[in-house]
């Protein structure tokens, strides 16, 4: 779909909370159409908490009346973002709308063992991809690792469904279609450029080593030294409160940008540590190592997530780039109130760094977004897209 070029890139964002879904919806695109001042968007995002599964199927419907020349891509979500706020544990309805003159918008939908062979982006030459898929979705990394090879000055960003207690219970929606499978997203281009944040939310303890023996990701030495040794050594280096962390919140660090000469927080691909054996030392880790790669152990809570993010956005804007006219944000369900202890924390702080853009977004069950040029599925992690014209 082309956009016409009348006026300039505008975005809103609303959040509707009642029980009643139709009124629900109804509010949502109202206080979206004022925000425009009536004007038509040409993209809507929209994510549903689970509470209104039983009348997901109207959705594409309800949404197609109120913006009927707009593409719609959304997902359900088990907690739900947008206008500055963040809902756990209760029925929202958040819908993102963009006029966005000058871009063309390009939706595609994959299921499951295709590749974009089956698209329609075989001449595409994207700024952006936002991509939903569902949890159950067999070949993530792999399709990520296609959109990087096709797509290598993209910019990717999404997130995977959550809400749903049992398979076939989340939702994707590409226009008029709902479906409980597969990939759906939409390709961007032209005049607009598309800045992607992700913060990670761990920080790097002790000093960086080389991977000397490893079996896809089980890690059998570092520094050719059992890994269990250097656990134990670095355990005895830290302060009492990294001690506890390093019980229950230990990560590994992966080096994407190997030749470099110094390494700090957020050059790193942030792994699980998904088991330890002690009797051979061996640490097995979600990710395939590769021997001479450069590792660090990572923790993670609360403090460290927060001054993660704050972080980035600092970086962000001392990059003095044109403001952003909207944001996605695509949180982990790991974070939220339940890590903060206290609602609204991500959203808070983009509105804190960058003012108050319209900001949407949902809890995620993995996050889509890129260290290093690479894309990736995350866990723990805010995946955040920034909006703005080109130039």
């Amino acid at each position: 779909m082309e956009t016409t070029p009348d006026d300039t890139m505008r975005w809103a964002s609303a959040v509707a909370t009642d029980d009643n879904f139709l009124k629900a919806i109804a509010v949502a695109a109202r206080e979206i159409r004022d925000q425009l001042e009536a004007d038509d968007p040409d993209l809507v995002f929209a994510f549903v908490s689970p509470h209104h599964r039983a009348v997901w199927d109207a959705l594409p419907r309800l949404l197609a009346q109120e913006f009927p020349t707009a593409t719609l891509l959304g997902a359900s979500g088990g907690g739900i973002i947008g206008s500055g706020h963040e809902f756990e544990g209760r029925a929202a309805v958040s819908l993102t709308a963009a006029r966005v003159p000058r871009v063309t918008v390009r939706p595609f939908v994959l299921e499951d063992g295709t590749t974009f062979d089956s698209c329609d982006l075989a001449d595409a030459d994207p700024v952006a991809l936002v991509v939903l898929g569902e949890p159950s979705y067999g070949n993530i990394e792999d399709l990520l690792s296609e959109i990087d090879r096709r797509f290598p000055a993209t910019t990717v960003v999404g997130g995977m469904a959550s809400g749903a207690r049992h398979v076939g219970e989340n939702f994707l929606l590409l226009d008029d279609q709902l479906i409980t499978e597969g990939v759906v997203g939409v390709a961007l281009s032209g005049d607009l450029a598309v800045d992607s944040i992700v913060a990670q939310g761990c920080r790097p303890v002790g000093n960086p080593m080389f991977v000397t023996r490893c079996d896809e990701g089980m890690l059998l030495e570092i520094d050719g030294r059992r890994p269990i040794e250097v656990l134990h050594e670095l355990f005895d280096s830290l302060s009492p409160r990294d001690q506890e962390l390093l019980r229950y919140s230990l990560f590994l660090g992966l080096v994407m940008q190997g030749e470099q000469s110094a390494y700090r927080q957020g050059d790193f691909l942030v792994r699980n540590i998904v088991g330890v054996d002690p009797e051979s030392g061996v640490l097995a880790v979600s990710a395939p190592l590769t021997p001479h790669q450069v590792i660090q152990f990572h923790l993670r809570d609360a403090r460290t997530s927060a001054d993660d993010l704050r972080s980035h956005l600092a970086f962000y804007r001392s990059r003095a780039l044109p403001p952003p006219r909207g944001a996605l944000l695509f949180s982990c369900l790991g974070r939220g109130k339940g890590l903060y202890q206290v609602p609204d924390h991500d959203s808070r702080e983009l509105a804190t760094a960058l003012g108050p853009i319209p900001i949407g977004g949902f809890f995620c069950n993995g996050e889509i977004g890129q260290v290093q040029g690479r894309t990736y599925l995350h866990g723990y992690t805010s995946s955040i897209a920034l909006f703005r014209p080109r130039g």
